[in-house]
């Protein structure tokens, strides 16, 4: 990035657990922002920009944050995004629950404000949809799975990295790699084609009808192995090759699951790692499963985005934070708490509308764009 962000950034939040009021002494800084940068970037096509979440992009903005934040990063780092405009106004409309963080969030966490951030703010009711039910239960699930493969990793964790003997491969593949690639590649488009092109049905019901086709297939157990034999057969491909291809498939993810598992205990926080010892799954991360439904469920109910969790809930999710339920409670919970919001879903008395007004954010966003090349300070080269 070859200009200053700085004079650049609309809108800086404080995001995360400070946002959502579960933050502890010692708790990191997390930041998320929106920048419109200078002409010749927005413009041009030499020089790209998208987002902003290196260190040394965002240790500037240090000076913007209260005593106890500055403090709290004093040795440590900033962490955080601050996105281009236009990707954030993308992420915003498709109700990704990160961004919409930094629309709703109390004016308490607001760092930096610039008037276009302010009005950026105050249309921000114009991004909810039904589509948060997507969003925030899906990132929920996205939590889960991290608990339970975490917790798969603390009651038996890998021995060692996969050899490829153990998958029946020699040392080295008799394929060679691009041959075998280009088979993986058709395989992936074969299965493609078997997808339903839902294309033209309204975006509510295409994923209605999407979810309940998973339903089945897990039902009659339709596994995605047998799916990609089926697709590898179909393409005419030889089954001597479709096994190694198989074989492949399985040695390349247990590899990648072995890398996950090391990069895991290396950067984990001693603190965090011991108390996930103790109650035998991440309550962190628990805490945020219940958190994601929960929002994900007042949004559909009552139009309102609640970032900050005092005076709600926060005292509960600081409890399950603290290892307060069983890993069996947790599984409970997060399964009554998806089938409520889907019951929500599925009955049609929404408080926010089926999708957002795409040409009203497109003219928002233009408006802003232009407001700020203008007012904006352009970086001299």
């Amino acid at each position: 990035m070859d200009f200053s962000l700085g004079p650049r950034v609309i809108l800086l939040t404080v995001a995360g657990s400070r946002a959502y009021g579960l933050h502890r002494p010692g708790s990191d800084v997390d930041l998320k922002g929106v920048a419109i940068p200078p002409r010749r970037v927005f413009h041009g096509f030499a020089r790209r920009f998208e987002q902003a979440d290196s260190s040394s992009h965002l240790a500037p903005f240090a000076a913007s944050l209260n005593a106890e934040e500055q403090e709290a990063v004093a040795g440590t780092k900033l962490e955080g995004s601050i996105y281009h405009i236009v990707k954030f106004f993308s992420l915003a409309a498709d109700a990704n629950p990160n961004i919409l963080d930094a629309l709703f969030c109390r004016d308490d966490e607001v760092r930096v404000a610039h008037p276009l951030g302010l009005k950026l703010r105050e249309h921000r009711k114009a991004f909810l949809s039904a589509k948060a039910k997507h969003t925030f239960s899906g990132y929920a699930a996205a939590q889960m799975k991290r608990i339970q493969l975490h917790r798969r990793w603390l009651i038996q964790p890998p021995k060692g990295a996969p050899t490829r003997a153990e998958y029946g491969l020699p040392e080295r593949t008799l394929i060679p790699a691009d041959q075998l690639m280009a088979a993986q590649a058709a395989v992936r488009t074969q299965l493609d084609r078997w997808e339903l092109d839902l294309s033209m049905l309204d975006p509510m019901e295409a994923e209605r009808i999407r979810e309940r086709m998973e339903a089945v297939l897990v039902e009659r157990s339709v596994a995605a192995d047998a799916r990609f034999y089926d697709a590898a057969r179909s393409i005419g491909l030889d089954d001597n090759l479709i096994l190694v291809m198989d074989r492949e498939r399985r040695y390349e993810s247990a590899r990648k699951e072995w890398e996950q598992y090391v990069r895991w205990g290396r950067e984990r926080n001693p603190e965090r790692a011991a108390l996930e010892a103790k109650f035998g799954y991440d309550a962190k991360h628990a805490a945020h499963l219940v958190r994601l439904l929960a929002m994900g469920r007042e949004i559909l109910t009552t139009g309102e985005v609640h970032v900050w969790r005092g005076g709600r809930d926060a005292e509960l999710l600081q409890a399950i934070r603290g290892g307060a339920w069983s890993f069996d409670q947790l599984i409970e919970h997060a399964q009554d708490a998806d089938a409520e919001l889907e019951q929500i879903y599925r009955r049609g008395d929404l408080a926010v509308p089926k999708q957002v007004d795409r040409d009203a954010l497109d003219r928002l966003c233009v408006s802003l764009v232009e407001e700020g090349l203008q007012r904006l300070p352009e970086d001299v080269e």
